[in-house]
């Protein structure tokens, strides 16, 4: 049976049609009638996670791993506000998050009624459509959900926000039937990359030093089909959020500070991690930049954007490939300068054995987990110095929440990953991060599947790697929040396997153990360093990487272009 209001068993039957089989479900008695009916519903699975902050990172993992719309749906008031940040991370990651919040009739608005506040709009441009249902009029709230799902489910996926007004009583549930609804369906045609315009054609040609740029990137979006011939031509400078198995060492390389900046730039996907190459590339003021994109934004990152391609960026790739294998290229020094740079880094950092560190932890884990072969798990790392140390030494595909770069929800993405699959799913995260983060924890849904490698050396590590801020005295305990906890605590109360590391061999035991072993609950190792260690490790291989692979000055460099 379902609820007897109107609004909700419309929004909950296109639902259905739309194909949403997933939501993750908050507490409260304003969206009971919502929640009521979604579990009615044997298509749609629903995950309680009582946090909202963490639901909406929960949500976001589970879009990850399905790569399809999931609901997050939550009560009335500041529980909707407490989803921002989880909506903003879709957002620029390009997922399909469907908020749908439970409000009071509209008339008691700013009325000092409870749990009463303007929800319409709350989210701001964060959704790229937000609705609210009226709760009388069928097909103005039918027009509405079908708007809001289409958006949802575009080419160019967002978040969007479906507001559901519910008037008491709220609990009577004697419906039992779903209406019948009217789905709104919308096509594309299909898109002709043929007719690339011959700027970027022939500017990638006859460009002398050309690159090829690749950001975050959803590797469901992306195969690397029908590439070759560009990728052979054109250097491509890419981070471990893209979808290829080796990292690409240009975060050393540019430490040397010799390397010519590019007069071509094509730039793929989203956010870039490294500070470093957005600096270099913003030298390149007379560079001429090209962006695939499926929304057409006008996202000027390296500030010399001369042109945005719409459409799928694999698909344009492809066409692109096919049309230089016409052309003489001339840009093949450069690529073979660059080359021989990034292979020597990456020699580097083969060789480079760190002491005992989070830089010691996260080279052993990728070398046991990974070792030259694809596993079937999933790796999450969370922001600031974790993702970095993923760039150092994964060879493999990472996700992180990267479109804000905000340390709140790493954990509850990786869990929300893990509920939705059979595959292991690992988060690597540091101790601010994770602690922030902990109510991800808080929940039923876990099981063995999610191990969590947690790096705490009592601080916001990265903090340590800022010119000037060790001069200022409230740098350790106001700035990078220095502290003392552990996460035993924590682990206990959510009965979570807990094992601890505090030099090499416990770590490098507690990783192989974080590995294999078989738990029917989650399983997390906490590595406790020295803050002073790891940052000197970063700035060693920095350091070191300067006195490695070829020594091509920046004059001969010039002689040669």
């Amino acid at each position: 049976m379902f609820s007897n209001k109107e609004n909700v068993n419309i929004l909950t039957a296109l639902l259905q049609t739309h194909g949403v089989r997933h939501a993750v479900v908050c507490p409260g008695s304003r969206n009971a009638p919502i929640v009521h009916n979604l579990n009615e519903c044997s298509c749609i699975k629903c995950y309680p996670v009582t946090d909202e902050r963490s639901a909406g990172f929960y949500a976001l993992g589970m879009m990850q791993a399905l790569h399809a719309p999931v609901v997050v749906c939550v009560t009335s008031g500041t529980a909707l506000l407490n989803l921002a940040p989880a909506v903003a991370e879709a957002w620029y990651q390009h997922q399909p998050l469907i908020v749908v919040s439970a409000d009071r009739p509209p008339q008691w608005i700013d009325q000092l009624d409870g749990q009463t506040l303007p929800q319409p709009g709350a989210l701001g441009r964060f959704v790229s459509c937000s609705v609210s249902l009226p709760e009388s009029d069928a097909w103005h709230c039918s027009r509405l959900v079908n708007e809001a799902l289409l958006a949802a489910t575009s080419d160019d996926a967002r978040p969007v926000h479906i507001n559901v007004p519910i008037t008491e009583p709220l609990f009577t549930f004697d419906v039992p039937h779903l209406p019948e609804v009217r789905s709104i369906i919308r096509t594309s045609p299909t898109l002709d990359y043929g007719c690339l315009n011959e700027e970027l054609v022939g500017g990638l040609s006859s460009a002398r030093r050309p690159m090829i740029v690749f950001g975050q990137v959803n590797p469901h979006d992306f195969e690397g089909n029908g590439v070759d011939f560009l990728f052979s031509h054109v250097i491509v400078l890419h981070e471990s959020l893209s979808p290829f198995p080796s990292v690409s060492h240009f975060d050393e390389v540019l430490c040397r500070e010799e390397m010519l900046p590019p007069d071509f730039i094509l730039y793929v996907g989203d956010t870039i991690v490294s500070k470093r190459l957005r600096h270099f590339l913003r030298t390149a003021t007379d560079a001429v930049t090209w962006r695939i994109s499926r929304s057409g934004s006008v996202e000027d990152t390296f500030q010399n954007l001369r042109g945005i391609i719409v459409g799928d960026q694999e698909q344009v790739l492809q066409s692109l490939s096919q049309k230089l294998s016409h052309r003489h290229c001339r840009g093949m020094e450069y690529r073979r300068q660059w080359l021989s740079a990034l292979t020597a880094a990456a020699r580097h950092a083969d060789e480079y054995q760190p002491p005992y560190s989070q830089m010691a932890a996260v080279k052993y884990f990728e070398g046991k987990t990974f070792n030259g072969q694809r596993a079937t798990c999933n790796v999450h790392y969370a922001n600031s110095s974790a993702i970095r140390l993923a760039n150092i030494y994964a060879r493999h595909h990472v996700w992180c929440n990267r479109g804000v770069n905000g340390i709140e929800g790493s954990l509850s993405t990786a869990a929300g990953f893990s509920v939705v699959t059979d595959e292991k799913v690992f988060c690597v995260i540091g101790d601010l991060s994770f602690f922030y983060d902990q109510n991800a924890l808080w929940n039923q849904n876990l099981l063995g599947n999610l191990r969590i490698l947690l790096l705490n050396n009592g601080r916001g590590g990265i903090f340590s790697m800022l010119p000037g801020l060790s001069q200022s005295p409230v740098a350790d305990n106001f700035v990078a929040g220095a502290h003392t906890t552990t996460a035993e605590g924590i682990c206990r109360q959510n009965d979570i396997v807990y094992l601890k590391a505090e030099d090499e061999p416990q770590m490098q035991q507690g990783i192989d153990t974080l590995l294999t072993l078989d738990s029917p609950r989650p399983v997390l190792l906490e590595v406790l360093t020295d803050p002073h260690a790891d940052t000197a490790a970063l700035q060693h291989i920095s350091r070191v990487s300067e006195r490695y692979g070829a020594k091509t000055s920046e004059l001969q460099l010039r002689a040669a272009y």
